[in-house]
């Protein structure tokens, strides 16, 4: 990760190691004064982003628990980080569970107690689960066999302060990545009004 940070010439970077074969979270960004860090575990890198002119906003990179039994471990982190929200906050990652059974296909039926159980936490947490646009799953297993199997794992969360600030966000599934999982990208837009003419215009922002 560093060679690579140094390659795109960004001044910032934060890593968690990977457990094993399993897990693992880098953020990387372009000027290093940007980014304060505000907390991180095995399992999340939390952090503020400075943007010059406007109030700051909130980050967080998730790896939820990979293991079934030890899922709560992951809904009480996020509960843990929600008592600490006072800013916009916005959150993306592997959070290894689904909302619903349409979540998932192929295979057997998600088990409905960690489906309830990750909602509960959303709800708990005043987190909204963020739309995806193109291809719906993130993960799959087993490819053009009888056990192919996709998943939407990998998600964007943010609470309504976020969604405030950023209403025609987009969160775009690229695919096409050696991995198992495939990448997403956000771009945080929001709505910009020329005053000459009225009309509405978009703009990028972070």
């Amino acid at each position: 990760m560093e060679e690579l940070c140094v390659k795109l010439k960004f001044e910032g970077l934060l890593t968690v190691e990977p457990q094993g074969r399993s897990g693992g979270i880098a953020l990387l960004w372009k000027d290093a004064e940007d980014v304060n860090l505000m907390s991180m575990s095995k399992n999340h890198i939390d952090v503020s982003i400075k943007v010059i002119g406007k109030d700051p906003w909130r980050l967080t990179g998730i790896y939820g628990e990979p293991i079934r039994a030890q899922r709560h471990k992951t809904w009480d982190l996020l509960r843990h980080l929600a008592r600490d929200a006072n800013l916009p906050w916005y959150l993306i990652g592997d959070f290894n569970n689904v909302t619903s059974q349409q979540d998932k296909r192929g295979g057997h039926s998600y088990p409905n107690w960690l489906v309830e159980g990750f909602n509960d936490c959303l709800r708990d947490a005043e987190l909204q689960d963020l739309e995806i646009t193109g291809h719906q799953f993130t993960w799959e297993r087993g490819r053009n066999s009888d056990q192919w199997t996709e998943i939407r794992l990998d998600r964007v969360l943010a609470n309504a302060a976020w969604l405030d600030r950023f209403p025609m966000v987009t969160v775009y599934n690229l695919e096409g990545s050696p991995s198992d999982h495939s990448p997403l990208l956000t771009i945080p837009a929001v709505k910009k009004v020329n005053k000459n003419n009225f009309k509405f215009k978009f703009e990028n922002a972070c």
